[in-house]
């Protein structure tokens, strides 16, 4: 067979370990033949794909983001989109399947193109962690690791000048990473989109640290909506999905936590460093894991699904199932860890 192999969305840590791991099992193991799409969908829409064999993917595994480039691209937009000028573009490249790795917006696509008799298997991709039929997705650990080492370094600083500093992360809708990165940097207090909170109990967190001699420090998830309103802040537009592009919850935080406690706040936004850098070992295994799977899952002619993480095995969902709904907080994993708070 011949397999393309395509990355879309935000990049992560541990995407180039997919594409090597499926390269390497896919042609060692049943002789297949790769390309990859250039920039995601966009690739795939406009046929432009470059060879992926073993001299392409040597070493990768180590490498983050990814080498084949991703967008965000809609693969229904626009003049060559839909699924009768993508089935063409296959039969010209005589591509027989696509391996998609990506998170929602990626799996709702391959989702609509399966529908439409194309052959494809997903790969889940997103630092979130929202996927519901997955355990963990690979890039989520990178990116907690990250967030928790710029948190110490901002304790420190904090530290030095007695102020409360607060810290906005990724998640989008959900506060897994905020979570996460919040409990292991020892924070003070963690919003999380889950949960409302109320500008008064934030303040009696920060309060609270402070009067026994601490820098209190604030995490915040970028979907953080405050009990006061019914949206999160988004400042930057729409994606070409139609999704909220979010963030600047910190910088709006940071004011009102001093102007109700007097303490000196500073916010910063930990944004893309997230997502970038070298994969954790944790990610590199569960990236490599998952993109012999999706091998699998196009040797058996598993169209449609997804392969996904269950406890500490590999098995196969299908779409509808993988997007389904997002995975967000329980609520005994957010009381578990306000318990440290204040």
């Amino acid at each position: 067979m011949r397999i393309g192999i395509l990355t879309s969305g935000g990049d992560c840590p541990g995407l180039n370990a997919v594409i090597r791991g499926a390269v390497v099992k896919g042609i060692a193991i049943h002789g297949h033949e790769f390309v990859g799409f250039r920039d995601g969908w966009r690739g795939v829409v406009q046929a432009d794909v470059v060879p992926l064999g073993r001299k392409e993917i040597q070493g990768i595994a180590k490498q983050g983001g990814t080498i084949l480039g991703t967008s965000r691209t809609n693969p229904f937009e626009g003049e060559n989109g839909g699924a009768a000028a993508i089935t063409a573009n296959l039969d010209r490249l005589g591509i027989d399947a696509i391996i998609a790795i990506g998170g929602e917006g990626t799996l709702a696509a391959a989702r609509r193109l399966t529908d439409a008799g194309l052959k494809i298997v997903g790969v889940p991709k997103t630092v979130d962690n929202d996927l519901s039929a997955t355990d963990y997705t690979f890039g989520f650990d990178t990116a907690v690791q990250i967030a928790t080492d710029a948190m110490d370094r901002l304790r420190t600083t904090g530290e030095s000048h007695s102020r409360c500093m607060v810290a906005e992360v990724m998640g989008r809708h959900v506060g897994w990473i905020a979570l996460h990165s919040g409990m292991a940097a020892g924070a003070h207090a963690i919003l999380i989109p889950e949960q409302k909170t109320s500008m008064a109990q934030i303040a009696d967190w920060v309060r609270s640290a402070h009067d026994r001699g601490r820098a209190p420090l604030v995490v915040v998830a970028e979907g953080f909506v405050p009990d006061q309103e019914d949206d999160p802040h988004s400042e930057r537009g729409l994606d070409a999905f139609g999704r909220p592009r979010l963030g600047g919850i910190g910088e709006r935080l940071a004011p009102l936590i001093e102007g109700m406690t007097g303490i000196e706040t500073r916010a910063t936004t930990l944004g893309h460093i997230q997502r970038g850098g070298t994969p954790t070992s944790y990610d590199r295994v569960l990236s490599t894991r998952l993109g012999m799977a999706a091998i699998d899952s196009v040797v058996e002619g598993r169209w449609g699904r997804m392969v996904a993480l269950r406890g500490t095995d590999i098995v196969h969902v299908s779409f509808a199932d993988a997007i389904g709904e997002l995975k967000t907080v329980p609520q005994e994993r957010y009381d578990e860890a306000a318990i440290l708070f204040g």
